[in-house]
């Protein structure tokens, strides 16, 4: 069977990274018709937008896509488009492996660290409602906070931004059914929710009360809480006693990058946003503009992400084998990227393009 699969190819070193995917992907062999389109800072100065229509018509119609690091500006600038395409094709479910592969270096390199963050995607603070300061509808705001709460704005609102965190039942259900279904598909023994419903009672502990009622429909998956600050340090001292983590956005953003610290950077960290008609694949990094057309980066993540996707797609053999070959050519250390070797200077390091050659011959 054929799938037809969007290519997003990013900016920066993404471009790079999606051949380098796309090339191990077509080498486990299952058949896909690869529609490639463009979006990110490369694309908006040719044609004034870094989201063309035609990339969101295309994952509309092909349901899944493979999505290369796209530049997000910091301050100004447009919105990401990560989350804009999380939001506006309603992939609710951000799910990040954090797994220790041999050959990587780590503080854990001796753990089994083997662990899942599943981040809501579509509400809290990411949300996108915020108001600025100065402005006349943070005024009111701030004259509707002080006549509802006891907990009152005393600055005024010429320096004042303000944003605001929604956290609904359905959406809690939503991605706590996905982290437990999650769990139950791929043979874990527990999920945790991530929350701070100790200081936010009304945001945080809505959460924290909908997941337990959730937790009694899997008596077969344990479930536990932790509150997030307290999270961020037990993962540091024991990550290998975590499984399937249950978050919501912001505190989903934070700590999965933590746990991709913990085996071994981002280079490894490979992500999939699930939603009911359809799902896009990326690495949980960057874009790397400094780097890019220099053939260097380590394309690990994304093939990952590929694999993902090929599960995704049903295809699990091809996915283990993608897999497989991905950790052996680690595992031997030869032809991987400099920052995969004992020594960043190792002049034996290859590039981008010789890692992914290697990981086809695995295959």
């Amino acid at each position: 069977m054929a799938h037809e699969v969007t290519l997003i190819t990013g900016d920066g070193t993404g471009p790079e990274l999606a051949a380098a995917a796309r090339k191990c992907i077509d080498a486990t062999g299952v058949k896909i018709t690869w529609d490639e389109q463009e979006a990110g800072v490369d694309v908006m100065e040719r044609v004034g937008t870094p989201l063309p229509d035609g990339v969101m018509e295309s994952v509309r119609r092909t349901k899944c896509a493979l999505k290369a690091p796209i530049t997000t500006p910091v301050g100004t600038g447009f919105r990401s488009i990560n989350v804009h395409l999380r939001q506006a094709l309603g992939l609710f479910a951000c799910i990040r492996p954090c797994k220790q592969y041999k050959g990587v270096r780590s503080y854990f390199s001796s753990l089994p660290v083997d662990l899942v963050v599943v981040r809501e995607n579509t509400e809290d603070l990411y949300a996108g409602i915020e108001f600025e300061q100065g402005q006349k509808e943070t005024g009111e705001l701030i004259e509707a906070i002080n006549k509802l709460s006891e907990r009152k704005v005393k600055t005024p609102a010429s320096e004042t931004g303000i944003s605001i965190k929604p956290i609904s039942v359905s959406g809690t259900e939503r991605i706590v059914k996905c982290a437990f279904d999650y769990a139950r598909e791929n043979g874990r023994k527990k999920v945790t929710c991530v929350h701070k419903a100790n200081i936010m009672k009304h945001t945080d502990g809505l959460w924290l009360d909908v997941a337990r009622n959730v937790a009694k429909e899997y008596t077969d998956i344990e479930f536990e809480d932790r509150i997030v600050d307290n999270m961020c340090m037990q993962l540091v001292q024991k990550p290998e006693l975590y499984d399937v983590m249950v978050l919501q956005n912001l505190y989903g953003d934070i700590l999965s990058d933590l746990a991709a610290g913990i085996v071994g950077g981002l280079g490894v960290a490979p992500g999939a946003n699930i939603g009911p008609d359809g799902a896009v694949f990326e690495a949980t990094h960057g874009s790397a503009p400094k780097y890019k057309g220099q053939n260097k980066v380590n394309p690990t993540a994304l093939i990952l992400s590929g694999m993902l996707m090929l599960r995704y797609l049903k295809e699990t053999d091809a996915a283990d084998r993608l897999e497989k070959a991905v950790a052996d050519v680690i595992a031997e250390g030869k032809d991987v990227t400099y920052d995969l070797k004992a020594d960043r200077d190792d002049p034996s390091a290859v590039g981008t393009r010789e890692m992914a050659e290697a990981i086809c011959k695995k295959l």
